[in-house]
């Protein structure tokens, strides 16, 4: 018997290529659950993403798709979403091709509060292309441009939107998986630029890189280290240290989304004009 989400997927372009045990798998299918949870129209919703093993999962998803360049996702988004407002426009993207090459467009798509609602699959690594050290790479791991551990202090993707501009900022794992759906689910009720990190297991690249054990010891490992937001605030510094971090909604806030914005400069313009 077909499951209700199964609609979401084009069923000719799967298996997927992702590695066995990769957490992408779990990330894409909490984005279509929180879609059909908003009910939110199949045909009135664009999935867009960049580059990368993130960025892969929109060739799978039965929408109007947008597979762009790397790092771009987010500027592609910005005209989709200008051109008709009225579409839902969901972006895919990664540690690295989020805060990386894209990293300029996901400060002013914050800043702009582009009503977007941009979903980052953090593997901490660049995994499809080699295995390098991601700006999202933790403090000491390893990865092939970092055979030593990296000694680059990582972004918190989160506290970076929430500085930039964007007006929902959340964060969840592969391992909570129905919390990452209410993560997104939120998201999407948001009214602007709405951003969710998803920390996902890479096994291939960045477990085997940190000897971190099996995929499921990686999952164990998100049990083990995710902190929820209200009891993360309770903790004295001294227990915040080490690997472990909050998840759940860390800010959300009113503020005017870039169509509205841009409909009023359309509207001084044809005033000015008469």
């Amino acid at each position: 018997m077909e499951r209700s989400y199964e609609k979401y997927f084009r069923q000719n372009r799967l298996p997927h290529l992702w590695c066995p045990g990769c957490g992408n798998g779990i990330a894409m299918k909490a984005i279509v659950q929180a879609i059909e949870k908003k009910g939110l129209s199949q045909d009135n919703t664009v999935i867009v993403s960049g580059i990368g093993c993130s960025s892969r999962a929109s060739g799978y998803m039965d929408f109007d798709t947008l597979h762009t360049a790397h790092g771009r996702a987010i500027p592609f988004a910005t005209g989709i979403k200008l051109a008709n407002p009225d579409l839902n426009v969901v972006v895919i993207t990664g540690d690295g091709d989020c805060t990386a090459i894209g990293g300029n467009h996901f400060i002013h798509g914050c800043r702009r509060n582009v009503d977007l609602t941009v979903v980052l699959f953090n593997n901490n690594i660049y995994g499809m292309t080699g295995g390098q050290a991601s700006p999202m790479t933790p403090l000491g791991k390893k990865a092939t441009t970092a055979p030593y551990g990296s000694v680059d202090r990582p972004f918190d993707a989160c506290h970076l939107a929430e500085a930039a501009g964007a007006t929902y900022v959340a964060r969840s794992t592969a391992f909570h998986e129905k919390h990452l759906v209410d993560m997104i689910a939120g998201g999407f009720d948001n009214k602007g630029f709405s951003f969710i990190e998803a920390l996902v297991q890479c096994p291939t690249a960045y477990g085997r890189k940190n000897k971190m054990g099996s995929p499921a010891n990686m999952l164990m490992w998100m049990r083990d280290n995710a902190v929820m937001k209200a009891a993360w605030d309770k903790l004295p510094a001294e227990a915040k240290a080490g690997e472990k971090f909050p998840i759940g909604c860390f800010y959300q806030a009113e503020a005017m989304d870039y169509d509205t914005a841009y409909d009023q400069v359309i509207e001084r313009a044809g005033g000015a004009s008469k």
